[in-house]
Parts: C-alpha cells; structure tokens; sequence
C-alpha cells in the first residue's frame, strides 16, 4: 500500500510539474518571438511578467505543495537577480532603466507563497495577480494612450495607465475572492480600497520597488479587510 501511495504521489508531482513547465515554455517562446520579430520591448516584458505571475493561479488550482512553490520562488529570483548583472533572459530587463523590479517581484512570490499558501492561498494569488495583470496593463495602456503624466522620483506615470492599473485590480481582486468564497456584491467592498492602494503605490514607489510594495499591500489588506468584513 505505501509504495502505490508513493506512486500516486510521484504522478500527481510530475503532472503539476508539466504543467508548470508547459505554461512558462509557452510564456518564454511567445516573448522570444516577440522579441526577434522587434516588438516593442515593453510588450515582450509584460507578456512576460503576466504570464509568469498567472502561475501561481495554476499552482493554486493544482495544488502543488507549499515547499516546492518556496524552491521555485527561490531559483526564481536567483535567476532574476542574475539577470540584472548578466544576459541571462534578456526578455526580463527593465526597459529604459536598470533596477531590481524583476528581482522584487520574484521575492514578492516568494514571500506570498512562504506566508499564506497552506492557509489562505487566495491572498498570495491576489497580490500576484493585482502586481502582473495590474501593472502590466498600467504599462501598456499608459504607454499607448497615457496623455496626462506625471513625473515621481524619476518615473514616469500616466493617470490612464493608474487608472488601467485600478480597474484591473478591481477586477482580480474580485475574481479571486470569487474563485475562492463564491461571488458575493461584498467583494467590492475589499476590492475597491486595495485596488486603489496598488494604484497609488505602482505610481509612486520608486526604483521598481512597486514589484515588491504593491503584491505585499494587497494581500495583506485583503486578507484584513475580508477577515473584518
């Protein structure tokens, strides 16, 4: 009997592992086209900052164990912080500046994962999901269509791109909750400040810094807010 469970074990692991693995090939491949056929370099960084941060969704949905999304979490930002000195992934670098926020954001899973993924995984996913999908479409839609910028600690922000970052929030947020305690009107009761906090700090944090500030808040004030709530 034990060694059918271990067996059993060992399939499951190498299922969820594939998985995982098949979805970051893609996410890779798709930017690394992108990449050769000279895209815009924002676009080849947010195809890879949301895709890599909708791994956690499909870690959560398969149930893969605490331990080995902490080891993943770790090579991670090893692997991000090696980028910042080297050409390891050149997908990954910060374009038009040279900051840690690929590293920060690596360590913010880390963190999230470490913290809340056997009690309350759902928090860890809605400060990754606010921190991709938010600011990866705050980048985009500010850089296309931001008309009325403004300038902090030498970022430059948008109010369309704080505002694509506040709706995208909202709707994370509240999709989230929703995966995890069914749809409820009262989830835009959590969704609506801590969108609006990502908002504010995506603008103002400096130096990348909001890949660390923005996943951090917005899990730890939805977790307050739903557990007041």
């Amino acid at each position: 009997m034990p060694l059918i469970s271990d067996n059993s074990e060992t399939i499951t692991l190498a299922i969820q592992l594939g998985a995982v693995a098949i979805w970051l090939g893609l996410v890779f491949l798709i930017s690394e086209i992108l990449r050769r056929l000279h895209q815009d370099p924002e676009l080849v960084r947010k195809v890879v900052h949301i895709g890599t941060g909708n791994v956690l969704l499909i870690a959560w949905w398969l149930q893969i164990p605490q331990w080995l999304c902490i080891t993943a979490g770790v090579i991670f930002s090893a692997i991000a912080l090696a980028s910042h000195y080297t050409s390891i992934l050149p997908m990954l670098n910060d374009v038009g500046r040279k900051t840690y926020g690929v590293f920060y954001y690596a360590l913010s899973i880390t963190i999230l994962v470490t913290l809340l993924w056997e009690k309350a995984p759902q928090y860890a996913a809605i400060g990754v999901m606010v921190m991709s999908w938010g600011d990866g479409m705050a980048a985009l839609i500010g850089k296309r269509y931001g008309k009325h910028t403004f300038v902090h600690l030498g970022n430059k922000r948008s109010l369309e791109g704080s505002f694509a970052m506040f709706a995208t929030s909202l709707v994370m947020v509240v999709m989230i909750l929703g995966i995890a305690n069914g749809f409820n009107w009262m989830h835009f009761g959590i969704a609506i400040p801590v969108a609006a906090i990502a908002a504010l700090l995506e603008a103002y944090s400096p130096g990348g810094t909001d890949n660390l500030s923005v996943p951090l808040s917005s899990a730890a004030l939805s977790y307050f807010l739903q557990s007041i709530s």
